[in-house]
């Protein structure tokens, strides 16, 4: 069910941020791991899952990108998940009173704080935020900061996938500052513009498993990457207005 909630627009102000939890994040046992769609891949593909890994970012780390790194993880897919925000931003009892954490603060630790007097866990239930603390707890320890993470982590990813056009040009904007690396590999990044509400994380979740899926089957992507993506982007444009962006960037 849609939610009634969009996400807040990050401010202008700096704060401290915790440093990169790493990608061995302990996954808490308390909470069962969400459930999607299996995500087969489709029968043309015949090619084993998870050839390439995936980094999926969005601003915060709790919306967007967990309901992507939940469907690809799901269906079987390396990904690790991101934000690019100056801190974590979740929506409050008004525009103007966000709920504000630093990157690296354990989700289950928001959702204690935003659950601490039985009103505010009426009211983080009915805008959604508790729900998306809970699936954040289930597949990791806390947000992480695309910035803040090691060059020879990022390197690791073959693809990342943005949900938003500026967080597309921070992550660029990202690896053209950063000092090269002696491997200089090729990071394809891709942006999937998304709303920031729930509803439309959850089918734009479905539309990136689907792309990722022709991503597997690619032999060269730096070849045939904007081909795959011209195609991909046509055959949904019968379906519903997507727009792609895409650059090759090298680290």
């Amino acid at each position: 069910a849609q939610l009634p909630f969009t996400m807040p627009t990050p401010g202008h102000h700096q704060h401290h941020h915790a440093l990169h939890t790493g990608s061995g994040q302990r996954r808490p046992p308390s909470l069962p791991r969400p459930s999607t769609p299996p995500g087969l891949p489709p029968p043309h593909s015949h090619r084993p899952p998870s050839k390439l890994s995936y980094g999926v970012v969005c601003s915060s780390n709790i919306n967007r990108s967990m309901e992507a790194h939940v469907v690809l993880g799901n269906a079987g897919l390396r990904v690790e998940s991101y934000g690019t925000g100056t801190t974590v931003r979740l929506p409050g009892r008004s525009a103007m009173e966000p709920r504000v954490f630093k990157f690296g603060t354990p989700y289950e630790e928001m959702y204690a704080s935003m659950s601490a007097t039985p009103d505010d866990e009426a009211f983080f239930t009915r805008n959604g935020v508790l729900q998306l603390c809970r699936r954040g707890a289930a597949v990791k320890l806390a947000p992480q900061r695309w910035q803040d993470v090691p060059s020879p982590d990022v390197q690791n990813h073959d693809v990342v996938i943005a949900f938003e056009e500026r967080i597309f040009d921070a992550v660029v904007d990202d690896l053209q500052t950063r000092e090269p690396t002696e491997d200089f590999v090729p990071v394809h990044v891709v942006c999937l513009d998304t709303k920031d509400n729930p509803h439309e994380a959850k089918l734009q979740g479905r539309v990136c498993l689907d792309l990722c899926w022709l991503l597997e089957g690619a032999t060269d992507l730096v070849e045939e990457m904007p081909e795959i993506l011209e195609a991909f982007q046509e055959e949904r444009m019968t379906h519903t207005p997507i727009k792609i962006l895409y650059q090759l960037c090298y680290l």
